[in-house]
């Protein structure tokens, strides 16, 4: 059942981005996608996420209507014009790739330096409670 509700959040928000997405560009021009950036790709991840049709871990990523939405993208190229639209996206599936490579390592060094401070603030506190320990139980820094 969880395949289900999943699948059925995933094409929700692939039918609500490539439907109305060109409406949006078509009528406002350039405004008109960052205007369906916060109004579709939002209404889409409330739908999905924050109403429960796709459930995740909490140390998960949201990159899964990413992942949907593209999908969806290249089978419409796809079914409308042929192999060739698919073929001349390759240059831009690579970017893609670079991209999301160099943000999973942006995103492993900011982890690690947020688990550094937790690390040296745990140190601190165990070397605050050691030293208090030995002067008798309070913070006494006029005894050290």
């Amino acid at each position: 059942m969880k395949f289900l509700k999943s699948a059925l959040g995933y094409f929700l928000a692939s039918i609500i981005i490539n439907g109305f997405w060109g409406i949006f560009t078509g009528k406002l021009g350039p405004f008109g996608g960052y205007l369906a950036a916060l109004f579709l790709t939002g209404s889409s991840w409330y739908i999905a996420h924050y109403l429960g049709l796709i459930k995740h871990d909490e140390d998960s990523a949201f990159i899964d209507m990413a992942l949907a939405i593209g999908l969806s993208l290249v089978v419409k190229g796809y079914l409308l014009y042929g192999i060739n639209s698919v073929i001349s996206s390759i240059p831009t599936f690579i970017c893609i790739a670079i991209g999301a490579i160099l943000g999973g390592y942006v995103s492993v060094v900011i982890e690690k330096n947020i688990e550094a401070k937790k690390l040296k603030k745990k140190i601190r506190d165990v070397n605050s409670e050691i030293i208090d320990n030995r002067c008798g139980g309070e913070l006494c820094q006029d005894k050290l």
